[in-house]
């Protein structure tokens, strides 16, 4: 047995084993290393052997400080030492391209020693995880994003100023967001599945399921109006739309919608059309101008049935739009608004103030509310018009610092030229009793 344990080349079986080994005198001079390690080194066996382990792998002065840490562990315990992971890049030959990689290595270092218990030589045992390293920091950037755009879009939905609701393909409900049920005043836990039924008006109550149902199985956009329940106990006229998200294969998997309060809007409407039944009884003149109104009422009541609710996302100093919604696409000709900023889409509005909120609720964070402003947008002729609108402006953060603006607006523009009409009538129509304003 003895004579075959000599006859071993012990020299040539340890630079064949299959890991990545470096043998070292306890000063920490190179000895010997195996094949494997010349490979992953990049560094000639010759040009390492006997020098000393730093003069041979030049590294950055934290990772030579924990490597001799742990020769020093092994040299003062005598047992074996795990390292903490370890960075340490390996310069590439300028036959290879020069440069260098970014490795990282889990080190192991196991004494060896003599018959008396002294040690001999130190083993360093070294894998390469860098793979691993590097698809677990993936892992980790990936799942960071992730949660920062989950936090972005729940902080988005709940501070939309509109309330916002999601079903699931049976139409059983399974989010509202906080802007429901401040108005409701009921907790989340009794609006969620169909308990949003009871904040309805109960005369609207049939109406509005039997739409609903009809939209779902039909798998068609949701459309309603119907009075809600707010907290003091007042009913107030909604606007209700959903659509629904189909897979791959064409099924329904949920429905998304929201609400907008458009109680101001529907008793306008009221007036306007309680006065326009009066303006038939007038002079021929008058019956006219009966009949211009009735166009004009048609033109508020198409404007109201489509609802336009706009909504769009903004991000950074220069007001880049991030998100469109499909009203607010369709309001401004259908273009590609993604990647360009507010000064961009609408170069009329720089010279009317308009960027100039903006910039007022991104520096300082308070929230901005208009009612019926004034703005001049251009035609598809070029030309300049009037509109107004209602608005609200909220700056969002992320990781504390300003991040953007959410922006939630309603085309206002024919409510208010109605109401100038009925002023002017009122003005110019003494005959006329006074609960009969309209201007036409």
């Amino acid at each position: 047995m003895a004579d075959s344990l000599a006859s071993v080349d012990f020299q040539g079986l340890f630079r064949t084993l299959p890991g990545a080994y470096l043998l070292l005198a306890p000063d920490g001079t190179i000895l010997d290393n195996s094949d494997k390690h010349v490979a992953v080194s990049m560094l000639p066996r010759e040009q390492a052997v006997g020098r000393y382990i730093f003069d041979a792998y030049p590294g950055d002065p934290q990772s030579q400080a924990d490597l001799l840490a742990s020769h020093e562990e092994v040299r003062r315990t005598l047992r074996s030492h795990v390292m903490p992971l370890l960075r340490y890049d390996i310069a590439r030959p300028a036959a290879q391209g020069g440069g260098t990689e970014e490795r990282y290595w889990q080190i192991t270092h196991h004494p060896q020693l003599d018959a008396y218990g002294e040690l001999l030589y130190i083993l360093q045992a070294s894998e390469d995880v860098t793979e691993a390293t590097l698809a677990a920091r993936h892992a980790a950037e990936v799942q960071r994003e992730l949660n920062e755009v989950t936090e972005r879009n729940r902080f988005v939905l709940e501070n939309l100023p509109i309330l916002v609701w999601t079903t699931q393909p049976d139409g059983t409900a399974e989010f509202f967001n906080a802007r429901w049920t401040d108005f409701t005043g009921r907790s989340l836990a009794d609006t969620l599945g169909w308990g949003w039924v009871a904040d309805l008006h109960p005369d609207d109550v049939a109406p509005t399921t039997a739409r609903w149902e009809a939209a779902r199985q039909q798998g068609s956009a949701y459309q309603a109006e119907y009075r809600m329940r707010r907290h003091d106990g007042s009913y107030r006229w909604h606007l209700a739309t959903g659509v629904p998200r189909l897979g791959p294969d064409g099924q329904i998997q949920m429905w998304v919608g929201c609400n907008a309060d458009i109680h101001e809007q529907k008793l306008m409407v009221t007036e306007l059309l309680e006065a326009n039944e009066q303006q038939a009884l007038l002079s021929d003149q008058a019956y006219e101008q009966y009949q211009w109104a009735q166009q004009q009422r048609q033109i508020l009541l198409d404007l109201f049935a489509d609802a336009p609710a706009m909504i769009s996302v903004v991000r950074g100093p220069e007001h880049r739009y991030e998100f469109a919604n499909t009203s607010f696409q369709e309001s401004v000709g259908q273009q590609d608004l993604v990647g360009k900023t507010v000064a961009e889409v609408f170069p009329e509005i720089v010279s009317q103030g308009i960027i100039a909120i903006l910039d007022g609720v991104f520096s300082t964070g308070e929230p901005m509310v208009g009612n019926e402003l004034l703005v001049q947008l251009a035609g598809p002729d070029g030309q300049l018009r009037d509109c107004y609108f209602n608005f609200s402006y909220q700056r969002f953060e992320e990781n504390g610092r300003p991040a953007g603006i959410t922006a939630y607006a309603s085309d206002v523009s024919e409510l208010v030229r109605t109401r100038q009409a009925l002023e002017q009538l009122r003005g110019q129509t003494p005959d006329v009793p006074a609960d009969s304003d309209l201007v036409f």
